[in-house]
């Protein structure tokens, strides 16, 4: 072999060596940090119901209870007074028939008068009332974000809302918990 046969062989091989570590180290420049699109943020809830009871003291009116039932005081008392009146009116027999006529319409109308008296005669109490009311709370289950990764779209329920509207991704994978401000390109 001739020696500028030799030599160009060692310079086609130092040089396609040198070529091909070239293409390599391009390949593998760090391109810095790729993200994923946050393309949709939906906070999601559930309305919670709680009942409680809820008592309060209440003014009510009663009747008080009724001492006697068959007015009989009212009506001994009307008739008294009726007769007494109804023998000022008349003379001779007439005048017994006003008297027991007076008994009769006194007696009635003391009756009444009684009952009435009866229905008025109230006091006023206090009483507790309660009922049921039910409270209602907003409680959180998370939130729903739609993201893009390369073009596909992907949906994921996190505990909390993203701060940006892209996330960082490592390995292809979205890295939720680190800030898209505060992602770095790996140091190489």
């Amino acid at each position: 072999m001739s020696k500028s046969i030799i030599i160009g062989s060692t310079l086609s091989v130092l040089g396609l060596g040198g070529l091909a570590f070239g293409a390599y180290q391009i390949q593998n420049v760090d391109q810095g940090v790729q993200y994923a699109d946050i393309t949709h943020v939906e906070r999601i809830t559930q309305t919670v119901e709680t009942p409680r009871e809820v008592c309060e003291d209440v003014a009510v009116t009663r009747q008080r209870p009724v001492q006697d039932t068959n007015r009989i005081a009212g009506t001994a008392i009307g008739a008294i007074v009726g007769g007494v009146l109804g023998n000022q009116v008349g003379g001779g027999s007439g005048k017994k028939i006003a008297t027991a006529a007076g008994a009769v319409a006194g007696g009635f109308a003391g009756r009444e008068v009684q009952g009435r008296m009866q229905q008025g005669d109230t006091y006023t109490a206090t009483e507790q009332r309660c009922h049921t009311v039910t409270d209602s709370q907003e409680k959180l289950l998370g939130y729903d974000v739609e993201y893009r990764v390369d073009g596909e779209a992907y949906r994921i329920r996190l505990d909390e809302a993203p701060e940006s509207n892209r996330v960082p991704l490592l390995n292809g994978q979205p890295q939720w918990h680190v800030d898209a401000g505060q992602a770095a390109a790996p140091q190489g």
